[in-house]
């Protein structure tokens, strides 16, 4: 028969298990269970919304699309097109006459040309054709000039920057000056010069193969020539509606008739 003090010492044993196991319980916090519910709400309050920006940039738009594709047609086909942007390239053996097709639609040569002819020009009529000339050319210069720095588009990965006197803005392509140049130079010598139908073409020619050599030496993309050919023959628009003449700018033709 057993003692009753080794009973009570199997309930003490007993008791303190028990005590144990209700600490171990007690430490948990005290809560309602993580139910699905409840790890659903708080991982969706943990996940940041998306910017504004990145939403824009999963539903692109009709015209960005648009765009995107034709500045990837336009760079694809002007590096196709620069068969003489180096010497090694397809047609590298045609560069040289390519840079003088470059020189003859530079600027330089025009303003000197057209102010020699100013100061050499005994006839008033020559005199006013030359200095609405002079005046057209300098408009495309500062027109170009100021759209290339507002556009700020770097030229053609394959140009070599060896080209005939360059400024600040050139190291911009769009638009293309020697293309703005060729079409209003070409449009102003039609308009006021009395030519033969095979002169007429080949000024037509000519610049027309000033904006394809562009291309073609690496200088601009497509788009930068083609942009520049609308806007000089615009620009020879702007000219005749401001058409210099002795009685609207008299003290201009009075400086050049001495």
């Amino acid at each position: 028969m057993p003692s009753p003090r080794s009973s009570r010492e199997r309930r003490a044993g007993s008791g303190g298990s028990r005590l144990e196991f209700l600490s171990l319980v007690s430490q948990r916090s005290p809560g309602p269970p993580d139910s699905p519910a409840r790890r659903k709400e708080s991982g969706s309050s943990a996940a940041a919304p998306l910017p504004e920006e990145d939403c824009m940039k999963l539903n692109p738009s009709f015209l960005g699309i648009a765009l995107s594709s034709l500045l990837a047609i336009d760079l694809w086909a002007s590096k196709r097109l620069g068969v003489c942007a180096g010497e090694g390239s397809a047609w590298g053996s045609a560069r040289p006459l390519m840079k003088v097709i470059e020189v003859s639609g530079h600027g330089i040569p025009w303003l000197l040309g057209t102010f020699y002819g100013l100061c050499q020009s005994d006839s008033s009529a020559a005199r006013e054709v030359l200095l609405n000339l002079l005046f057209a050319l300098l408009l495309d210069l500062v027109l170009v000039a100021v759209v290339k720095g507002i556009v700020k588009r770097r030229r053609p990965t394959h140009n070599k920057m060896d080209m005939f006197v360059t400024i600040s803005v050139d190291k911009y392509s769009f638009p293309s000056g020697h293309a703005t140049r060729a079409a209003l130079v070409c449009r102003f010598v039609l308009h006021h010069l009395v030519l033969a139908v095979p002169l007429r073409v080949l000024v037509v020619l000519w610049a027309l193969i000033v904006g394809v050599s562009r291309v073609m030496l690496g200088r601009h993309n497509v788009t930068d020539v083609l942009f520049g050919l609308l806007l000089g023959y615009a620009l020879y628009s702007v000219v005749e509606y401001c058409w210099l003449s002795p009685l609207s700018a008299p003290a201009l033709f009075a400086l050049w008739s001495h």
